[in-house]
């Protein structure tokens, strides 16, 4: 019997970047992928956390290195991918919380939270697109979104339509780039144990609220959007595409 050959989930010879990595789940995804072989590129606003990253790194043998990155900046953005090469996987992490009651959204945290999680992933996911299609390279972009993406929140009006808007354009550019073997995906997280969600988790009436929401009795840790994206960055999903890998813990499954 001739049996199939497994997957592989090595990322040896390829390039990643991925941004929002001086934290929380971008940091911990630029961990993943390194780990498994790739040469990784991190980008943030906070260069003196990415440089502390990309030392640990280092010191473990893998390959790093740190660019200093705004996404809202769309031209900045598209320069500094062009200049540092060609990405076969993009992860883009960056993503920003203003949550209030829709009733008192403010015209600035909406253009801020809009600014990076919608306008800055749109065109980081473009310039990384494009850079592939050049060089006639198949390649992973991976939005991290979120389980927000698919319900609705308490004061989460402005957070909601952003990752919302993230699965659309993810889908549309899948279908637009899959002649050239180019995929795109989302893995989207329930809430997960970083610094960030600290603030939500302070407030017992709303940590109940969440608990209660999470089928499995947890809440989520960076190791497992680790597993969700590394999944997706390697030719193991060479067939997922236009999709979203929720990793919610059953949130969305009523």
């Amino acid at each position: 019997m001739q049996l199939p050959e497994s997957p592989s989930f090595s990322l040896a010879g390829k390039r990643a970047l991925v941004t929002g990595a001086s934290s929380g789940i971008g940091l911990a995804c630029a961990v993943a992928l390194a780990r498994a072989g790739a040469d990784i590129t991190v980008a943030a606003r906070r260069l003196d956390r990415l440089e502390d990253l990309v030392n640990s790194l280092q010191a473990e043998g893998l390959q790093a290195q740190a660019i200093e990155l705004d996404v809202s900046d769309v031209e900045q953005t598209a320069q500094a991918v062009a200049a540092v090469g060609v990405f076969d996987v993009l992860v883009n992490s960056a993503g920003m919380a203003k949550h209030s009651p829709a009733l008192e959204t403010s015209t600035s945290d909406y253009d801020q939270v809009m600014g990076i999680n919608l306008r800055g992933a749109y065109f980081l996911t473009r310039e990384v697109a494009k850079g592939l299609i050049a060089a006639g390279k198949s390649g992973s972009l991976i939005n991290i979104s979120s389980q927000m993406a698919h319900v609705g929140g308490i004061d989460r009006a402005v957070y909601c339509a952003s990752k919302f808007a993230v699965e659309g354009f993810t889908r549309a550019m899948a279908i637009e780039w899959g002649e050239h073997q180019i995929r795109v995906n989302t893995v989207c997280p329930t809430f997960v144990n970083t610094e960030l969600a600290k603030q939500t988790f302070s407030n017992l009436e709303r940590k109940a609220w969440v608990e209660s929401k999470i089928k499995l009795g947890r809440i989520a840790e960076v190791q497992d959007i680790m597993a969700a994206v590394q999944y997706l960055a390697t030719d193991a999903s060479s067939m997922v595409t236009g999709t979203s890998l929720i990793v919610d813990g059953g949130w969305t499954a009523d």
